[in-house]
């Protein structure tokens, strides 16, 4: 950042502070043709405004005119011309694909969004997407969107926006895109009539096309409304609107109808447009006359002048080599006298962050100072805008103003609009200069002392520093290169007394600026943060600028940072409630918040620090501001003494080696990774969170949609550990709790290979604290370090996941008590045959898995073909050694044996010697069923799962989801829930919504309504199902509890109790049972609920002719309400009929009996019926209520329903209805 030094010779005089927003006006309504979409709500309810995206009330001022596909499509419409075409979408729609998972809106996939699908198409072809016609944009008007594009996926997209005849292409990009949603920020100008914006994505044969976009804002697009009078000091125009004086002859229409820069008020203005030559601006070096459509097909290159706003206009752009500056001379003026000479200009950066924009004063006379004087100086990137800037000199000596430009790599510098104040007086005689000596030039426009200034020994953009050239990438890596660290000093660190200010760059382009700035000369305390009044700080300051009101300084690139990384910093802030101060950090294109000040302080100093973290390079850091400089009391802020600490990624301290953590005091070795805005954050147990260590202490929690985020996954890492032992085994636990949670991955990672997946679960498991392990396996190189990382995935909403008490200890781990095949073959052997194989997308075999139902799920499988097995032979697969059982347990795993008879499997428990447990022979099915097996064990065993083969072709036998649970093991499709679900399946389905049911007890806090007792022990302590209605809605309808698949049966009994809890008078939840079967679905029996505070019984007759699973499901009867539906003591009785129940326990509910079979005649009756109307009445419906036609229920299972509308089942003896 430059300082601007002191002369007595000059004065710089900056302006009032502006901040533009919304236009509004009430009881003014004009009529429809002049007031829809201006972005004026001239209505009182601002109806003129509700065709184009504005819903609800008068928006507060300051605020965007903004869409979020919420409700509708805003009035935007596809106008694509192929089958490549935008239509309102949803995340949770589409099962997969390489769109969005979650919208920018909401953050989850319930939320709405604007998408182009995949198209299969082999010819290039364009989706375009047009916003309604809109009105008479501001010359401030400035419009925002967010974009989903995955790199690989599109070509190009392009902004476009048409008025008249002419179209402009605001932005246009071929990526690289990143994997989330990335914002886009483009300026209109001034706009007069109609226009419209499209957005549109082109592909070819090569690239699938997926892109999405998502709350589209327009900020300051709406001119000021007609006044009776105005504020003291601003102008009125002629149709009564109301401007600020400094808006007058600045070549931008404010007024709306021109009259501030009409020939009678701006006639003595001398303005330079450049669009027929220089002007008065005669001297010209390294500057050349362009536009944009005569300009290079340049990303950086201005897309349209500032005076016409058109493609057609000229402006100045530097066509000078890097390093080398092109200067513009004005004529020579006289000395300024009482009066000030202004000069108001429009300048443009982009391109490059290096790129500068100088503004000096050379004046005149034997008296007069020979070297140039720095008025203003602009560097960095400022995007694709053109922004306004105005010097008031006043000299006693004759000058002459210059204006130096000097690009850096890929960038590019333009100028536009120079308009000099009628009390610029051309010196008599001298209005055609000659070129001024070389001297003063050179001097003059040498940067400002840093130690980032290249010497001519090294390459353009790298240091010179000894003997040493450093890289452009290796400065401010927080590694010293040089022996002085001149590569380390312009990185943030800084107390504002150097002219260099630790490399912190303004690159504000509003009406706020930050400067560093003497203590004496500045609002706020009247000394530095050392308590210096002759000090130094960056200090927050007015300008010119005509855009986004906010003032912003940013940092060097830098990076890469390590885990401790923090800043310490004295700030100052003194402000209205509006007006704020923050710390962002900028990585790409995402804008991450850090810090902010809190409400507005007494202004004096206050030292804080702000945890930064391991981030990859390149980040930048910005100081964010804004005040309302008008309010009376000395609004201001300031920030001084910055130091970045412990911010080497080499850096390493004792804490950082503590893998074992409570995370009691602090977080130990496990910081947050910052690369997605997603993060863990460690909390106090309070309300539904509670830790595992002492339920009142503190664990790391994630939660997916607080704070809203839109990154993919959240991340928990360690540094790097050098191993100790060739083995270690790491414990911890966790809790995945909520109807719709994602997934919990725990990976290594070393240096120069892939991640090693070690564990993961997905979806809810239930209110509880879950305890699991893993065995580490190290190369013991000291050179050779690891990393463990936690991702806590955001592919679920609606829940909430905890860590706690993570340790390591010398050896292996026990065998794990949970495997799902999903990440490894969990420890089993195979024996030196090698015949059991993990696999998935496999081209034999189960067509999906057990665990997730899906083709990419894994399990274990081996071939008991003959080729692959003989009849008789045996293949083995061998646990790894379980800790002994403190009590009876049950072993449960789920098995597919092929329609081909396979032979026999066999399950073995090893103690000391092996005894058969459990075995099953003959012809499988496609669907996967239930083993389980009481075991019991006071030393340490394994169980072996052997596959005896029948000698048949195309034959197999697998194995998934190995599960060891407290407790004898309960009879099929039976369930006290006291130990978890037993046998019965909540899967979230594919699709919208993917609710699940869940698991937990009255005495444990949870975010959901729960009863507070369960049925089984009738008090907290005991366990229950349940389902919390209140997620269903738009986007999930019902939520499945699934039995293990059950043999055919003539007459069997379900019974089981349930508790519902909604108000009274409101919309109710239902709970139905139905029997799933190859046939379809049949409806056995339902009801809907209020809030009753207990438990009632219901027993149900079922029979079937073929094997079934019985599922029970919740639904809305109405909007969604919030309130539990609840299940207990599930009981399948098979081969009994349902017997009239005694009193219930409480001796308060009421019991129920509900046969499935209706009696003979009146069965005969409606059958009768049915046929008349052409047989039985069948609905096609997904096996669960999010899944496609084209899924089925189970494996094995047709997706039917029975829908038994048509007939009245018996009333139960007491409803709950």
């Amino acid at each position: 950042m430059a300082s601007y030094p002191a002369q007595t010779h000059v004065a710089v005089i900056l302006p009032a502070a502006w901040s533009p927003g919304w236009a509004w006006l009430l009881d003014y309504c004009r009529s429809p043709s002049k007031a829809t979409c201006n972005f004026v709500c001239d209505c009182r309810d601002c109806s003129d405004e509700a065709q184009c995206g504005h819903h609800g009330a008068l928006p507060i001022p300051g605020t965007p005119f903004t869409c979020g596909f919420e409700q509708d499509t805003c009035g935007w419409q596809d106008i694509s011309t192929s089958g490549y075409s935008w239509l309102r979408d949803r995340a949770g729609a589409m099962l997969e694909g390489p769109g969005p998972h979650s919208d920018h809106t909401l953050g989850t996939d319930l939320g709405w969004y604007m998408a182009v699908g995949t198209h299969r198409g082999k010819e290039a072809s364009t989706a375009a997407l047009r916003s309604p016609v809109l009105q008479e944009a501001a010359p401030t008007c400035e419009l925002r969107l967010w974009y989903h594009a995955a790199s690989g996926d599109v070509a190009e997209l392009r902004l476009e926006l048409t008025h008249g005849t002419e179209t402009l292409t605001l932005w246009k990009s071929a990526g690289p895109w990143g994997p989330s949603w990335q914002e886009l920020v483009v300026t209109t100008g001034r706009i007069q009539g109609d226009f419209q914006v499209t957005f549109s994505a082109t592909r070819n044969a090569t690239h699938k096309g997926a892109v999405a976009v998502d709350d589209v804002e327009f900020w300051g697009c709406g001119l000021p409304a007609p006044q009776a009078s105005c504020p003291l000091g601003h102008h009125q125009c002629q149709n009564k609107a109301c401007i600020e004086p400094h808006q007058l002859c600045d070549r931008e229409d404010n007024c709306g109808d021109g009259s501030d820069e009409d020939l009678l008020t701006c006639g003595h203005h001398m303005a330079t447009d450049f669009q027929s030559g220089l002007g008065s601006w005669n001297h010209s070096e390294g500057w050349t006359r362009n536009h944009s459509a005569g300009g290079p097909e340049d990303r950086a290159w201005p897309n349209r002048d500032h005076s016409w706003n058109s493609a057609q206009g000229m402006f100045l752009v530097s066509v000078a080599k890097s390093g080398t500056p092109a200067v513009l001379s004005s004529p020579e003026f006289q000395a300024s006298g009482s009066h000030n000479c202004s000069l108001i200009f429009y300048y443009y950066l982009h391109g490059s962050e290096v790129g500068c924009l100088q503004l000096l004063l050379q004046m005149q006379g034997p008296s007069a100072p020979q070297d140039p004087v720095l008025l203003r100086r602009h560097c960095g990137e400022l995007g694709a805008v053109w922004v306004r800037d105005r010097v008031d000199i006043r000299s006693a000596h004759p000058f002459q103003i210059l204006l130096a430009g000097e690009t850096g790599p890929g960038g590019v510098v333009g100028l536009d609009d120079l308009i000099l104040s009628d009390h610029c007086r051309t010196a008599p005689g001298r209005s055609d200069l000659q070129s001024l000596p070389t001297r003063p030039w050179v001097q003059a426009l040498q940067p400002q002392p840093s130690s980032f200034h290249p010497q001519e020994v090294c390459e353009l953009g790298y240091l010179s520093c000894g003997d040493l050239c450093v890289p452009p990438e290796q400065l401010c890596d927080f590694q010293e290169q040089c022996p002085e660290g001149e590569d380390e000093q312009e990185c943030g660190t800084t107390d504002f007394e150097a002219a260099t200010a630790g490399g912190w760059e303004d690159a504000s382009v509003g009406q706020l600026q930050w400067q560093r700035a003497a203590a004496q000369e500045s609002r706020g305390p009247g000394r530095d943060a050392r308590g210096a009044a002759a000090g130094h700080f960056l200090s927050l300051q007015k300008a010119w600028g005509q855009l986004r009101p906010e003032a912003r300084a940013l940092t060097s690139p830098l990076g890469p940072s390590g885990p401790n990384c923090e800043l310490h910093m004295a700030y100052y802030f003194h402000s209205h409630p509006q007006g704020f101060l923050a710390l962002v950090v900028l990585q790409g294109s995402s804008r991450e918040l850090v810090w902010q000040a809190p409400s507005s302080s007494t202004g004096d100093w206050t030292v804080d620090k702000i945890f930064l973290g391991a981030r990859h390079r390149p980040f930048r850091l910005e100081f964010v501001s804004l005040v309302d400089w008008d309010i009376p009391g000395q609004q201001g802020a300031g920030v001084d003494n910055v130091t970045m600490r412990d911010c080497s990624p080499t850096a390493t301290t004792e804490k950082d080696q503590e893998v074992s953590c409570n995370f009691e005091r602090n977080t130990c070795g496990w910081h947050m990774g910052h690369f997605t805005d997603a993060h863990w954050r460690r909390i106090q147990s309070h309300g539904p969170g509670y830790d595992h260590t002492t339920g009142q202490g503190f664990f790391m929690l994630l939660d997916p949609t607080k704070p809203p985020a839109s990154g993919r996954a959240a991340h928990l890492l360690t540094g790097p550990q050098t191993p100790a032992t060739p083995k270690e085994c790491l414990s911890f636990w966790y809790h995945l709790y909520g109807p719709q949670i994602g997934t919990l991955r725990l990976i290594m990672r070393r240096d120069g290979e892939e991640d090693t997946l070690l564990w993961s679960r997905s979806g809810t498991h239930g209110n509880r604290w879950h305890q699991a392990w893993a065995t580490l396996h190290h190369q013991l190189d000291p050179s050779t370090k690891y990393q463990l990382l936690f991702e806590g995935l955001r592919d679920g909403y609606h829940g909430t996941m905890g860590l706690d008490d993570v340790a390591v200890r010398p050896g292996p781990c026990w065998a794990p008590r949970h495997c799902s095949f999903e990440d490894s073959a969990c420890g089993f052997s195979t024996g030196g045959q090698g015949l059991w194989k993990r696999q998935a997308n496999a081209s034999w075999g189960p067509q999906t898995d057990h665990t997730t139902e899906t083709a990419q799920g894994h399990y274990m499988v081996v071939d008991t073909s003959p080729v692959a097995l003989p009849q008789g032979h045996v293949a083995s697969l061998t646990s790894e050694e379980h800790q002994p059982l403190a009590q009876p347990t049950c072993l449960s795993f789920w098995y597919h044996l092929s329609l081909h008879n396979p032979g026999t499997l066999r399950v073995h428990m090893e103690e000391g010697k092996r005894r058969q447990v459990f075995s099953v022979y003959g012809h499988g099915g496609l669907a996967w069923r239930l083993g389980s097996v009481d075991v019991q064990a006071g030393q340490a065993w394994r169980v072996v799962f052997e596959a005896l083969a029948a000698g048949m072709e195309h034959s197999y036998i697998a194995l998934d989801d190995l599960s060891l649970q407290d407790g004898p093991c309960p009879r099929p499709g039976s369930c006290d829930f006291e130990s978890g679900l037993c046998g019965w399946s909540c899967l979230a389905w594919p699709g919208l919504g993917r609710y699940s049911w869940d698991w937990s007890g009255g005495d444990t806090p949870s975010r959901y309504p729960l009863p507070t007792v369960d049925h089984t022990l009738g008090t907290e302590a005991g366990h229950f199902a349940f389902f919390e209605t209140s997620v269903l809605g738009p986007g999930g309808q019902a939520a499945w509890l699934r039995s293990e698949p059950l043999p055919a049966t003539t007459a069997s009994c379900l019974r089981f109790w349930y508790h519902m809890g909604f108000p009274e008078h409101f919309y109710k939840g239902e709970l139905r049972v139905l029997l799933s079967s190859a046939q379809g679905q049949l409806a056995v029996w339902g009801t809907g609920g209020h809030l009753r505070h207990q438990w009632l019984e219901v027993q149900v007759e079922v029979t079937s002719t073929e094997e079934f699973q019985i599922v029970f499901e919740a639904t809305l009867g109405g909007q969604p309400a919030l309130g539990p539906i609840a299940l207990d003591d599930v009981e399948y009785l098979a081969g009994q009929h349902c017997q009239q129940p005694a009193l219930s326990q409480g001796g308060m509910t009421a019991s129920m009996m509900v046969p499935a079979l209706v009696g003979g005649a009146l069965l005969f009756l409606i059958l009768l019926v049915l046929l008349g109307l052409g047989g039985r009445h069948w609905l096609q419906k997904g096996g669960c209520p999010f899944r496609s036609n084209k899924d089925v229920a189970a494996p094995g299972f047709d997706n039917i329903l029975f829908n038994a509308d048509g007939v009245t089942l018996p009333a139960p003896a007491t409803s709950s209805s």
